[in-house]
């Protein structure tokens, strides 16, 4: 990385992996050589920025290289900043459905304990649905219902079969398996910032109403769409469009990227194809998966509200849809309420401190005129991956 008229002390990896980072989340180049490309776009006008050095001095523009640029993405990639590099796909298009679980485990002190003992219920737990590659997230949470997580698959039978094997192997109880009847957000990607210290950490914007607040960018936004058929979601007619040669590419793309400088070619897979699949949207995106946690977005709860879902009550819609433009929603949905969770209306919530992220909830709380509503904060982690399609 080449740099001149500076004598200063300059952070430039820092600076590097946090332009790299807000670029690659939504839009990683499809093409050959997309570090190349990387750096050609740094390198250019509008993305060669001069950077400012401890003592507040302005130094050179600098000249990426190629290989710079790769070597910054696999320091991320290393450190777990980025989970993979990969495609994100719709399920429903290519004939899936997806569908958020909500159960009870036992817990115990000895959960995850470094110390040697008895694998605990939680546990075993965790471990049965590590296995499980129908379910993608997987997650402990402050409530009586404490875990949740997402399963993938063709139709609704195939999902309970999951859910059932999972109760049979484990002590999960108390299921309830949940459908999104209205999705106004989903697919975040987050906004990050040069300017402070540490790849990773959040950008620091004013957002619509002039709030100072880590920033996170959206790829793919749902307005108040209503609820599908279920038959229609669980129909095939996305998988006769597919042929072979779709699905092993869809496959294939589900996982990391090859830690190359020509990865889809060492892929086997066609950049044309993959953009194709942007323009269908098939696709969300094809970008870096970050972790939260470590992307500087360490507190995480999933806030539910008690709300009418009565489409004609454009009032209501409005208020839901000011929600899940709230540059801290990463996610927002609505779903069924069952016996003794009366809750509809779920917003997943970020934010870097505690105290921030209790701000965010009263604000919510406020914006939605103040209704019954209950905070899931995410305790652990237990699995976070792609689904792979077409396996």
């Amino acid at each position: 990385m080449k740099k001149s008229g500076c004598n200063a002390p300059c952070d430039v990896p820092q600076m590097l992996s946090q332009k790299l980072l807000a670029i690659i989340q939504d839009g990683f180049p499809l093409v050959e050589r997309p570090y190349k490309a990387l750096a050609e776009m740094l390198n250019c006008d509008g993305g060669k920025d001069a950077v400012e050095n401890d003592a507040g001095e302005k130094c050179a523009n600098l000249v990426v290289l190629e290989q710079e640029v790769f070597d910054e993405v696999e320091k991320m990639r290393t450190s777990g900043v980025i989970r993979r590099i990969g495609g994100v796909y719709d399920s429903k298009k290519l004939g899936f459905i997806s569908r958020l679980c909500a159960g009870k485990v036992p817990t115990s002190e000895n959960d995850f304990a470094v110390e040697l003992h008895a694998q605990t219920p939680m546990e075993k737990f965790a471990t049965v649905v590590m296995s499980e590659p129908a379910i993608t997230h997987n997650y402990i949470r402050s409530h009586e219902y404490n875990v949740w997580f997402t399963v993938i698959a063709e139709n609704e039978s195939a999902i309970q079969v999951v859910v059932d094997r999972v109760c049979s192997q484990t002590y999960l109880h108390d299921v309830h398996v949940l459908t999104a009847t209205k999705k106004y957000k989903i697919n975040t990607v987050m906004s990050l910032d040069e300017r402070r210290g540490s790849a990773g950490s959040p950008t620091l914007t004013k957002d619509e109403r002039g709030e100072s607040a880590p920033a996170l960018r959206h790829s793919d936004n749902f307005s108040q769409r209503h609820s599908e058929d279920r038959r229609l979601e669980e129909s095939s007619n996305f998988l006769g469009k597919l042929t072979d040669s779709d699905k092993f590419r869809i496959h294939i793309a589900c996982d990391d990227i090859p830690h190359t400088l020509t990865p889809f070619k060492d892929w086997g897979v066609s950049c044309d194809e993959l953009r194709e699949d942007i323009a269908t949207k098939r696709m969300r995106r094809f970008g870096a998966i970050l972790r939260h946690q470590d992307a500087g977005f360490p507190c995480n709860a999933m806030v539910c509200f008690s709300r009418h879902s009565d489409n004609r009550r454009l009032e209501e819609s409005s208020k839901i849809s000011a929600l899940a433009k709230k540059h801290y929603v990463s996610h927002c949905y609505e779903r069924p309420s069952f016996e003794n969770f009366p809750y509809n209306l779920y917003a997943m919530m970020h934010a870097q401190t505690p105290e921030e992220l209790d701000a965010y909830i009263k604000e919510s709380v406020a914006l939605l005129d103040n209704p019954e509503y209950v905070v899931l904060h995410s305790l652990k982690e237990l699995k976070k991956t792609s689904f792979r399609f077409f396996a």
